[in-house]
């Protein structure tokens, strides 16, 4: 299907020119996205070393902040041949690690203290009400550890409370009431030190404002609630101050408030005009925090009725989530990007050369605790993926796993897998997704709610 280029989406198509294998360095590497790496039009030229595997990073009872910054520090010195990039698609602790330890080995990137602005979400609200205020809610910040922290709130019932550092909406919570205030703070005592103390150990770091040295990652902060909209997610990136965005992805969410995303559908089908003004408010922010020669992802809300735009968060890496629909739509998984900036030269990525007109990303999720008691197989999936064109399957569980000990989950539902289909249209992809999830065999037993074991 042919499609017209938008004059604002900077979409430069052609390979790099390249001298030399370069040596990359991949903050936790895994091999579902080694795979997409090594499907990059100049991989050839690429040499991907892992500093750390994913479940070193991401699965451990704790976040290595300290050891991935000194350990991490003494291979890259350490390292026998010259270090071309350091790049990451993870978020905590890589996104933020990423200018300390591109620092040992002299690469260019952001500096610490603009990523922070970023990832520090009551920090990158403050710096958003500089230049605009009109398109961020009422927020303030929260310590849950005080004495009386319902006398520190500023906005009324309801409104969201999640910590300044999270991910996938973990211990997020829409207060509505001051019951539910109480059970969040006491759910987010007992759990945000997971994140909040090694997120400290990267803001020890940092050359902070006077106001943001007394909110740290044991803080929350409070939200006014945005009227339900259509969300989408601008893909971009800065390179030596010039900020551009690449590519607009919709997302979908599901369950209590809309608090957890059904999924990621590409490309957008809001109104140019709409997504224009998306991309005029985060080049603005962007500029405003200094942000440069590194990738960034930016949430929005369009509430359609007032057409009215909000911004939701800013994350300062690509979305690993969306990488394989630019691969299926566009002709090539986003990560080039990412290589490209790391390797301190402006990306390159095609546009609409994929085999598929429409992408997305279907997460499947459990909104109950239950018992993991049948996985696919890697043969299994791998016929599936064969047989539907389109569809890539990653399953996120283990047999005998009960699912409210899954770490890192948001705080409505567990999510158990991803499908990735690409199609003709949104009915094709559904189809396709329909399809490939009958024939997943991903077998669940409830968990008896008065009891430790499941049912059956």
């Amino acid at each position: 299907m042919e499609q017209n280029r938008s004059i604002w989406l900077d979409h430069p198509t052609g390979p790099a020119p390249v001298s030399s294998r370069f040596n990359i360095v991949v903050v936790g590497l895994d091999d579902f996205h080694l795979s997409q790496l090594q499907a990059l039009p100049d991989a050839a030229n690429y040499v991907f070393h892992p500093l750390f595997t994913r479940d070193e990073l991401k699965n451990a009872a704790g976040f290595p902040v300290r050891r991935l910054l000194e350990e991490g520090s003494r291979q890259l010195r350490a390292f026998p041949e010259r270090v071309d990039a350091v790049v990451g698609y993870w978020d905590f602790p890589v996104s933020t690690t990423l200018p300390l330890l591109r620092a040992v080995v002299g690469l260019p990137g952001p500096t610490l203290e603009a990523m922070l602005k970023c990832e520090h979400k009551y920090w990158s609200r403050s710096e958003q009400a500089r230049v605009v205020p009109e398109h961020i809610p009422e927020f303030g910040a929260l310590d849950p550890f005080a004495e009386d922290p319902l006398s520190q709130l500023t906005l009324a019932f309801p409104f969201w409370m999640k910590p300044v550092k999270a991910l996938l909406s973990h211990l997020g919570f829409l207060i509505e009431d001051e019951a539910s205030f109480w059970l969040a703070i006491e759910q987010t005592r007992a759990g945000i030190r997971r994140f909040g103390d090694p997120f400290n150990l990267i803001l020890d770091r940092a050359d902070l404002p006077k106001e943001i040295s007394a909110v740290d990652g044991n803080h929350c902060i409070v939200e006014s609630l945005i009227s339900a909209g259509r969300q989408c997610t601008l893909e971009g990136y800065a390179f030596r101050g010039d900020v551009r965005v690449y590519g607009v992805v919709d997302s979908q969410r599901e369950g209590t408030a809309g608090s957890s995303f059904s999924s990621y559908e590409y490309p957008s089908t809001l109104p140019e005009s709409v997504q224009q003004r998306m991309v005029e408010i985060a080049i603005r922010v962007i500029r405003q925090i200094g942000y440069d020669d590194a990738p960034f992802n930016i949430e929005f809300y369009w509430e359609e009725p007032t057409d009215h735009i909000w911004l939701l968060e800013i994350n300062c890496r690509i979305s690993k989530s969306h990488a394989p629909l630019f691969h299926l739509v566009d002709g090539c998984y986003h990560h080039q990007v990412m290589i490209d900036l790391g390797l301190g030269r402006r990306p390159t990525m095609p546009f609409r050369e994929g085999r598929f007109d429409f992408a997305a990303k279907f997460m499947l999720r459990k909104f109950e605790d239950a018992l993991v008691i049948r996985t696919p197989s890697r043969r299994e999936i791998e016929t599936v993926e064969a047989e539907i064109p389109g569809v890539l399957i990653e399953t996120l569980v283990r047999e005998g796993t009960r699912l409210s000990r899954l770490p890192d989950q948001d705080s409505y539902s567990y999510e158990v897998a991803v499908i990735f289909v690409g199609g003709e249209n949104h009915a094709d992809v559904r189809a396709k997704y329909e399809q490939a999830l009958n024939r997943l065999p991903l077998r669940f037993a409830p968990i008896r709610k008065d009891s430790r074991s499941p049912i059956g």
